[in-house]
């Protein structure tokens, strides 16, 4: 009898575990049907080869399904699928192919046996791989050795590895990693802190992330240590010059605790990339990729390190279900992300932040006057890539439509909000539908009259901006006004009071240039501020932008420069498109892009190709 009941207790719980699937919300961007077979745990083991530009080996996951399922799928897009295997005692296997889709890649299908929990997939990657940027030594900082680094957000984790590529499903990973015995690979995962003799490295993350967060990175790589939780990773001829940008990040992790609640992910490390990474960061969880171009000199672009960092909150511990649902990752991490800069460096840095935020939105928001829907918070990519919903719109507008409920509510009842809702929903995802409920129950019942005021649906289902949006002001753009006005009426650049500003200032006050200002006027200002020559990345390219639009052809050959040897995409997108305004810069444009592409990351390539109407040169 004893032996009885215990064997119909373990049959009772293994049929538990078979049939106990989560029910996830449908997300048009992946093949994968999580409420039949889901995946739970990756076993990673790959090879890193410079020469071929692939990585090869084998991805074992450990999965969980109904008990009617006969297969599981998963999202793969220019991978080569070498064979599979079932069990962990890797019983060969068959698989098909499904769905075959432009954006989203080609659908696997591996069937199932009533009893499967192991699914092995021997696969490569190819040279089209888009996840993947493979840079000679001369595209590095050291010159000495090639450099390799991934991006898998929004849905190019399909292109590094064989999963199901949704936001809304999360796993945990452990991998060995093999690399040239030359170079250090670290992951988005517990890192080494100095290269081996072996080239094998092995990495482990026990905590639930989606594919996106998935990050590879291989190359002649060193570490600092900023802080007992804190430290950078580089080239060694940009270690030092990096962690005197990053020293305040230990401030910052605390100024975050101290905000929203612990920080959950153990250690937060940067690695500082070669400068054709195709956004500013990337918040890979323990290790923010990041671009050299905020490397100022002077720490005045370190929030993007903040704005990383709160997605370990917002996005890393609390994750947009997919990407329709890209403000609840972006908008809070923003809001988040100036609370941190405040607490460091005072309200005014904050709302210099903000302000430029929201001009942003509302160039941005220009963009779409003829496809408003898609100024909605709330998007509708089906059948898009995801990638057309990541600008300015999810950032900023999502940042004022919570700047709006501080401002109702007051920040003390926001915070506490924020930080059980933090705290509530931790590795899990969210959709806005569920947010609106949530905040409708936890918070605007606390306060009536609030949710009438504050007219949530407007922002979150209506396009633009809501009459009810918070006006931003700063009080250091307007000193940039007063000195601006002084140089207007005819002042010397040498008189303007400008010795203490901060890189925001210099790109108001650049913003504010007008359209006609004569060459005589631009040579004036570039003489005295060295605006073409600048290290500031941030400031060049608003330079660039108005050497443009005022024909102010001596500083061509310093935005040249600029564009083949930086790809965030950021400063690409507005030089290219006034180019594209007339046929002298067409002709520039085409010019540099030639020379400029095979430096660029597939995402920025993407984005240009479609604006230049790039087919092979022509």
């Amino acid at each position: 009898m004893f032996l009885y009941k215990n064997l119909k207790f373990i049959l009772l719980l293994i049929m538990s575990t078979l049939t106990t699937v989560p029910v996830l919300a449908f997300d048009p961007h992946s093949v994968a049907i999580p409420d039949e077979a889901v995946v739970q745990k990756l076993y990673l083991n790959i090879s890193v080869d410079f020469g071929k530009k692939t990585i090869s080996g084998k991805a074992q996951w450990t999965i969980k399904k109904s008990a009617d399922a006969d297969a599981i799928h998963f999202d793969t897009k220019n991978l080569t699928i070498n064979r599979v295997t079932i069990d962990e005692i890797e019983n060969p296997w068959k698989f098909s192919w499904g769905k075959d889709d432009e954006i989203l890649g080609h659908e696997l299908i591996i069937p199932l046996k009533s009893n499967t929990t192991v699914v092995t997939i021997y696969y490569s990657t190819t040279p089209e791989s888009a996840a993947c940027q493979w840079l000679d030594q001369s595209q590095t900082a050291g010159k000495k050795l090639p450099f390799l680094f991934t991006q898998c957000q929004a849905i190019l984790g399909r292109t590094l590895f064989p999963c199901q590529d949704s936001p809304g499903i999360r796993f945990t990973y452990e991998a060995d990693v093999k690399v040239p015995v030359e170079m250090m690979a670290l992951m988005s995962a517990e890192n080494p802190t100095e290269k081996n003799n072996t080239g094998i490295y092995h990495f482990r993350m026990t905590n639930p992330i989606p594919s996106y967060l998935m990050a590879l990175s291989v190359g002649d790589i060193k570490f600092q240590s900023i802080g007992d939780r804190t430290g950078v990773y580089a080239e060694p001829s940009m270690l030092e010059k990096s962690a005197y940008e990053f020293a305040d990040m230990q401030k910052m992790l605390e100024a975050a605790e101290k905000l929203y609640g612990p920080y959950r992910w153990g250690k937060y490390d940067v690695l500082v990339l070669p400068p054709s990474f195709p956004f500013g960061g990337m918040e890979n969880p323990r290790l923010t990729f990041a671009t050299p171009t905020i490397l100022a000199g002077d720490r005045s672009l370190v929030s993007l390190v903040s704005h990383e960092l709160a997605h370990s909150w917002s996005g890393n511990l609390v994750t947009n279900a997919n990407w329709n649902d890209f403000w609840l990752n972006e908008g809070f991490t923003v809001y988040f992300e100036r609370r941190i800069t405040e607490a460091l460096y005072g309200k005014d840095f904050a709302d210099m932040e903000a302000y430029l935020g929201m001009e942003d939105l509302k160039e941005t928001l220009k963009d779409f006057e003829k496809t408003p829907d898609a100024t909605h918070l709330k998007l509708k990519l089906d059948g898009k890539d995801p990638d057309d919903g990541m600008n300015s719109i999810a950032y900023e507008k999502g940042y004022a439509l919570l700047l709006l409920i501080e401002k109702t509510i007051g920040r003390d009842a926001l915070d506490n909000f924020l930080r059980k809702y933090f705290d509530s929903h931790a590795f899990q995802v969210m959709t806005t539908e569920k947010f609106i409920s949530y905040i409708q129950k936890d918070l605007f019942s606390q306060f009536p009259g609030a949710e009438e005021k504050i007219k949530l649906n407007d922002w979150i289902f209506k396009p633009g901006l809501p009459a009810n949006c918070p006006v931003i002001a700063s009080e250091k753009f307007n000193e940039v006004d007063r000195e601006f006005q002084k140089w207007m009426d005819g002042a010397s650049p040498k008189s303007l009071r400008t010795a203490n500003w901060f890189t925001q200032q210099w790109l108001n006050f650049i913003d504010k240039l007008p359209a006609k200002i004569s060459i005589e006027r631009m040579t004036e200002l570039d003489t005295i501020f060295k605006f073409s020559s600048t290290g500031n990345a941030e400031i060049a390219d608003a330079w660039f932008l108005q050497s443009l639009i005022n024909n102010y052809s001596p500083a061509y050959i310093y935005m040249e420069k600029f564009l083949i040897e930086v790809g965030r995409r950021k400063f690409l997108m507005p030089l290219y498109k006034e180019m594209m305004k007339s046929t002298a810069g067409k002709e520039l444009a085409m010019k540099i892009y030639k020379q400029a592409r095979p430096n660029y990351h597939f995402v920025a390539r993407q984005s240009v190709d479609e604006l230049l109407n790039w087919k092979d040169g022509l």
